[in-house]
């Protein structure tokens, strides 16, 4: 009788940082057969490892093949656990690794989010040093980087990602397939306290409201009542004419986004540089963005060999009122944050017109003005906006410079 094989992770001589796993049950106790290529450095700490993660499984016969390419520990651990999962064993068990990062700070509603990397949820080569290209945000992604085959193990990588990988200062973001399969995503990875999840081709407002009430569920579970935010992505006309309801459809909203490449498909039209067809998608976006009090973000802009298409787009979509796009690689980031960044004449602009209110302010003056112009309260809101990004993306150095330039 021929035994059943299940398999998890990747194969090939091009294959790098992971590993493929293939788990034979049946016999009698545990064989761990381990081919790899730090095998005289660390091939005794794989086969402990392997050992460790079935152990935990309760997987206690078995063959276990293993052809390592330098996976990491998390890496390891997740695919193992994923050729056991698919065997239909491992049921009830936890074979999380241990948390060697620390959880950051919960992430502020209003913080940077000038750029976002996408990063496939199935391929950790792309995840382990993607905080050194210093993003505004990662995302982990689940949706449409990952082969439907490959759903179930690309989930218990990011989950582990999550436990284990430092990725500096950006903001983990996870995006989750469409419900109903998004839900098993939120069940993997909320537990692991994302910074914000990513909900895409959104039509109704009911499906920001169930990703709400799962997110709730699950906290509620971990006994925790950390914020884990929303940014629901439109992704077809109907999508967009409902943008302000969807936007406001839970209080953990902080930000709404478009993908254009889904969108022109819906449309029927076709992509271009200049993005004409999806001029009317992004303003109803900004607007419903702005009518809600959240950010508007751009979506990516896919030729990554056109740095000087992108800083254009990324010029444009600021002017039309975006605070951030995402990006598809690391070299994008710099070009995406210069794009966004104001101007040093918009800044020093913006400091004399708060450094005037405040001056009437302290004075007690109900007008204020600068030289022999009035300056109109939306004027000195936009201003102090204006200020309060710049200072953020380090444009500004601190309160006492600010002070200096006014």
């Amino acid at each position: 009788m021929t035994t059943q094989r299940y398999e998890a992770g990747r194969q090939g001589d091009d294959v790098r940082s992971d590993l493929h796993v293939a788990v034979e049950p049946g016999g009698s106790g545990l064989t761990i057969e381990l081919d790899s290529r730090v095998e005289p450095y660390y091939g005794d700490s794989i086969r402990d490892q392997a050992g460790e993660v079935l152990e935990a499984l309760g997987v206690k016969n078995a063959r276990v093949t293993i052809d390592d390419k330098g996976g990491l520990p998390f890496v390891i651990a997740a695919r193992i656990e994923a050729a056991v999962r698919r065997s239909g064993a491992g049921e009830g068990h936890d074979a999380r690794p241990e948390r060697t990062v620390a959880l950051p700070p919960e992430s502020a509603r209003d913080r940077l989010r000038r750029s976002r990397l996408y990063l496939p949820g199935d391929e950790p080569k792309f995840m382990i040093n993607a905080g050194l290209h210093s993003p505004d945000a990662v995302i982990l992604d689940l949706e449409d980087s990952v082969h439907p085959r490959a759903k179930d193990a690309a989930r218990l990588l990011v989950r582990n990602a999550l436990r284990t990988v430092d990725f500096g200062v950006a903001e983990r973001m996870v995006r989750i397939n469409q419900l109903p399969l998004g839900i098993e995503d939120l069940d993997a990875v909320v537990p692991e306290f994302p910074d914000l999840i990513l909900i895409p081709k959104v039509e109704d407002p009911a499906e920001v409201e169930d990703v709400d009430h799962n997110i709730d569920r699950i906290l509620k579970h971990e006994h925790t009542r950390r914020a884990i935010w929303l940014m629901p992505i439109l992704e077809t006309a109907l999508g967009i004419e409902r943008a302000f309801e969807i936007v406001t459809a839970s209080e953990r909203v902080v930000a709404l986004t478009l993908g254009i490449e889904d969108l022109t498909a819906d449309l029927g039209v076709v992509k271009t540089p200049q993005g004409d067809e999806s001029l009317y998608a992004r303003m109803r976006v900004v607007n419903a963005a702005r009518a809600a009090g959240v950010q508007a973000i751009d979506s990516v802009f896919g030729n990554v060999a056109d740095e000087e298409g992108l800083r254009q787009w990324g010029r444009r979509s600021r002017g039309l009122g975006f605070e951030g796009m995402g990006c598809l690689h690391p070299r994008q980031i710099p070009i995406i944050h210069e794009a966004y960044a104001p101007s040093e004449v918009e800044i020093q602009k913006a400091l004399r017109i708060v450094g005037a209110f405040e001056d009437a302010e302290a004075r007690g003056l109900g007008v204020v003005s600068l030289g022999s112009k009035m300056i109109d309260p939306p004027v000195v809101e936009r201003a102090r906006k204006l200020v309060a990004r710049a200072r953020a993306a380090g444009l500004i150095e601190d309160q006492e410079a600010a002070g200096d330039k006014r």
